[in-house]
């Protein structure tokens, strides 16, 4: 039965104290110490009631030190069951938490900092020491936490252990009457397309996702989930699902060890796995081989970047009959949105999108209406139904729903170039991404709006040039690129990511029967420059996201 909470009170946090009421001695948190000298994982965990009790401790220590509602903290701990405790500690005191990828550098790092003016900060030693360093938060951070070994304890950062000392000695239940628009979170975007920004998220927003995820996937409590992408893992304690920890660097899914992910999944006979399309690949590309069945799983959700087929169906072959891989379609601002299942890709969508017609991404998840407006590089201030395109027609994708969030943390000007209110107060948001939808409501994603290589005589968009290319079997990935020859006019070209096996070949000939495979269709012939890259840029969060904007300066350089 579903997790419910009070409808007074809208605290995401709030899930947990439910859930551990249903079912105290389940399993909540599970997460991998060390390994034996014989190879046997060593595994720590929290059962519901733990967890919860612990971040009672937590959030009246945190409390007692002054961070309380509205406190803006900034969360750097690695995955592990102090991670969770934390987590929803800040929640039920209604603290708003900082989450920043520390993949995305010290210089975004640094920025992403200032902006959020975090009064606290919580994190390991290495945190920390950055911190001081590095002079983040020196004007406004006023409370420190120490998560870990003391040794070379910052000045004035209080440990952890002395935070629960002072949570112990207090009692009450410390859960915030937070309303709904309150703000819960801000999560920082990856900065894989222009500047780091932080979406403001309220507790409603966090709500409408847990009902969003439960509802579209269907996943029930009881089950278990492998997590590799630590906000995702959060929403596990709020499903009622045991979140498993694997043993990975959370910062370089595309590297994951594939055995170390096939054995959490048979340890605990995992039934949920969240994973990016990079390391989706890893594990398919070990496993299909060697005949790694998973039976225990019941779904596979990716999401972060485009799922090429050709992974779909590799790792489907890992799993039984009738289970998919669903590629959510969305954005840290609005997620999900969209929704699609690996049986309707490789039965239908494949063929279209390898034609280039782009790649379906589904239909709306509930409570989510998808438009598609005239491509427009500047703000939009209100809503009209003028500003839609034509059905069938490429436009801009607008989305709104409970989980699309109204602002960007101190930054008016991408939020109004980001948003659009409607006449009655609501909001919509410009996913900044190129698409369509079909006569079956299904949407079609063509690229990043900014990426697309704009001609006097046509528009290119990114997903419909490469997936022609990606069609050739030496290909791992394409990216289009757009050249800039003299004042005004734009030469698109092609940078190509070759599978490791195609290294060894002459590149010439594959590059005539890449130029040959561009002259099929209207909308690739006028792609005559082709670079060979090794190992193309991409986003720290997903390992996904194609860094297009650093391939073009590169590609300049090698035309000169």
């Amino acid at each position: 039965m579903a997790t419910t909470i009070e409808p007074s009170l809208v605290n995401i946090a709030a899930h947990l104290p439910a859930v551990a009421r249903q079912r105290p001695y389940a399993m909540a948190v599970v997460h991998p110490e060390r390994r034996t000298r014989h190879g046997r994982v060593c595994y720590s965990h929290l059962t519901y009631q733990q967890l919860n009790d612990a971040s009672d401790v937590i959030a009246r220590g945190l409390l007692d030190l002054g961070v309380g509602r509205g406190t803006r903290t900034v969360l750097m701990v690695k995955p592990c069951v102090e991670f969770f405790s934390l987590t929803f500690a800040l929640f039920k005191v209604g603290a708003v938490m900082i989450g920043i990828d520390p993949g995305m550098g010290v210089r975004n790092l640094g920025k992403c900092l200032r902006e959020a003016e975090p009064e606290a900060f919580i994190g390991i030693r290495a945190a920390h020491i950055a911190r001081r360093l590095l002079g983040w938060g020196r004007r406004t951070i006023r409370t420190k936490v120490l998560v870990g070994p003391n040794a070379g304890l910052p000045t004035g950062a209080t440990r952890l252990q002395a935070v629960r000392d002072r949570g112990a000695a207090l009692t009450g239940t410390p859960l915030a009457a937070t309303s709904a628009d309150e703000v819960a979170a801000i999560l920082f975007t990856s900065g894989s397309t222009g500047a780091p920004k932080g979406a403001v998220y309220t507790h409603a927003n966090f709500e409408a996702q847990v009902n969003e995820l439960r509802t579209t996937y269907d996943i029930e409590p009881g089950e278990i989930d492998l997590t590799t992408f630590p906000l995702f893992a959060l929403f596990a304690p709020a499903l009622g699902m045991t979140a498993i920890v694997p043993e990975m660097d959370f910062t370089q899914p595309a590297r994951v060890d594939p055995r170390k992910i096939a054995q959490a999944i048979e340890d605990f006979g995992v039934t949920n796995l969240f994973g990016s399309p990079a390391l989706l690949n890893r594990v398919a590309r070990w496993g299909e081989p060697r005949g790694v069945k998973f039976p225990s799983l019941r779904r596979v959700i990716s999401a972060g970047a485009p799922m090429p087929a050709s992974v779909l169906e590799q790792f489907t072959s890992l799993l039984r009959n009738k289970v998919q891989v669903f590629t959510p379609y969305g954005a840290t601002e609005s997620l999900p949105v969209a929704s699609i299942g690996s049986h309707e890709v490789l039965t239908e969508t494949r063929m279209l999108t390898e034609r280039g017609q782009g790649v379906c991404v589904g239909r709306a998840v509930g409570g989510i209406s998808i438009h598609v407006i005239h491509i427009c590089d500047e703000s939009i201030a209100r809503w009209s139904p003028n500003l839609l395109v034509k059905p069938g027609e490429i436009g801009e994708i607008v989305v709104r729903g409970p989980v699309v969030t109204r602002e960007y943390h101190g930054r008016p000007e991408s939020t109004r170039l980001a948003k659009i209110v409607s006449d009655d107060g609501g909001i919509y948001h410009r996913m900044g991404d190129v698409g369509y939808l079909d006569r079956q409501d299904r949407l079609w994603f063509c690229g990043r709006k900014s990426h697309r290589v704009v001609r006097d005589d046509e528009t290119l968009f990114t997903i419909p040039v490469e997936a022609v290319f990606n069609t050739h079997p030496d290909v791992f990935r394409s990216a289009l690129v757009s050249l800039q020859k003299g004042t005004h006019t734009v030469e698109p070209a092609l940078c190509v990511q070759l599978e490791s096996e195609a290294l060894r070949k002459d590149p010439a000939v594959i590059r005539r029967e890449l130029l040959e495979i561009g002259t099929t269709f209207k909308h690739t012939r006028s792609i005559r420059k082709i670079f060979f890259h090794k190992d193309f840029p991409v986003d720290p969060r997903h390992n996904a996201k194609i860094h297009r904007e650093e391939l073009a300066r590169w590609a300049s350089r090698q035309r000169s």
